[in-house]
């Protein structure tokens, strides 16, 4: 008994002296391993008669309860131990407010392209779509774009290349989002080929286009939403009421002027720049271009199968880009393609 008490008072003082984990576990297996001082007298019990060895006994797992005991205590502390070491060394101030998570935003552009997308929806003008990636015929040649148009020229337009590194014939980046709307007309005179007459066209057509140009006020990759209207009784008239009333409503102002200023598009005729000047703010009395327009040139017509003499409308485009600068303030385009969120953070 003596004995026992020496051995577990040595466990206790050994496994006390030590803050290494894995040393405790060495010194452990002094007294509780397959050859330790407590598990060599539990083997001798075998040896001993019957009545000392449930006395002897009694008192050896006695003494191993309290190694263990012991052993149990000096593990726990030496993980506390460590834990605290841990914490000291990555101080966490807990009296720094949380993060939290960032609210998600639409991009400035997008929040313009769906408000252009509603407000014409409102008035009966459905909301098309077509590639990117163009033929020449969509792109050009329906819109009464001649051979030798400058348009056509690598300078403005991006030809893409075949496997061979050739630029491949008629084959490009769409340079306005025009050839939507020759996809659409086509697909609407097929579609009510039977009628003897044809249902009028209004639509929209946003997306992006591609054209060589970048600086402060262009980019190479831009956005352009052009809006189409095809009956038989549609006028210049109807075109100015519908622009000017647009105009209005998106900066929801009534103090602004509209005026068309002549110009020339191959695709309308006769066609007009859309300026705005605002009564009031910083743009005060300063005409600002907005958009091109005109009556649907009657080539356009042909090119998809509607009779010019029948049928006619007007067509413009528009930058929904400078629009957003001019809604929001912003004074250069580059900051719209940058991906900068200290200044996308502005419009969440």
């Amino acid at each position: 008994m003596h004995n026992l008490d020496q051995i577990v008072q040595a466990a206790v003082v050994a496994f006390a002296a030590t803050d290494d984990a894995d040393v405790l576990e060495q010194i452990k297996a002094g007294y509780l391993g397959r050859n330790g001082q407590i598990t060599e007298l539990l083997k001798g019990l075998a040896k001993l008669p019957p009545d000392e060895r449930r006395t002897t006994g009694a008192a050896i797992n006695h003494a191993k309860l309290s190694v263990e005991g012991a052993l149990s205590a000096r593990r726990e502390a030496i993980r506390k131990m460590a834990l605290d070491a841990r914490l000291a060394e990555e101080a966490l101030d807990v009296t720094l407010p949380g993060r939290g998570q960032r609210r998600a935003g639409l991009h400035p552009v997008t929040r313009t392209l769906e408000r252009i997308e509603s407000l014409f929806r409102s008035i009966g003008f459905a909301v098309a779509d077509g590639p990117e990636i163009e033929a020449d015929f969509q792109n050009f040649t329906a819109l009464n774009t001649p051979e030798d148009h400058p348009a056509r020229s690598m300078h403005d337009t991006f030809y893409l290349q075949d496997e061979s590194g050739a630029v491949a014939k008629g084959v490009l980046l769409r340079t306005h989002t025009s050839p939507i709307q020759v996809r659409y007309m086509q697909a609407h005179v097929a579609r009510h080929a039977a009628l003897a007459t044809m249902p009028e066209i209004r639509v929209i057509a946003p997306g992006r286009v591609y054209r060589v140009d970048s600086d402060a006020t262009h980019s190479p990759m831009f956005h352009q939403v052009e809006g189409l209207w095809i009956g038989e009784d549609v006028s210049f008239a109807d075109l100015k009421g519908v622009i000017a009333d647009f105009l209005r409503r998106f900066f929801e102002s009534d103090d602004l002027q509209v005026r068309f200023r002549p110009s020339f598009f191959p695709f309308t005729e006769p066609s007009a720049e859309i300026d705005m000047a605002f009564m009031s703010g910083t743009h005060k009395g300063r005409w600002l271009e907005i958009a091109g327009c005109g009556m649907v040139h009657p080539n356009v017509l042909r090119h998809v199968n509607i009779d010019p003499e029948r049928y006619l409308g007007f067509a413009f485009g528009m930058g929904p880009d400078r629009l957003t600068m001019l809604r929001y303030g912003i004074n250069d385009l580059r900051l719209f393609f940058d991906g900068d969120l200290r200044f996308l953070r502005q419009f969440v």
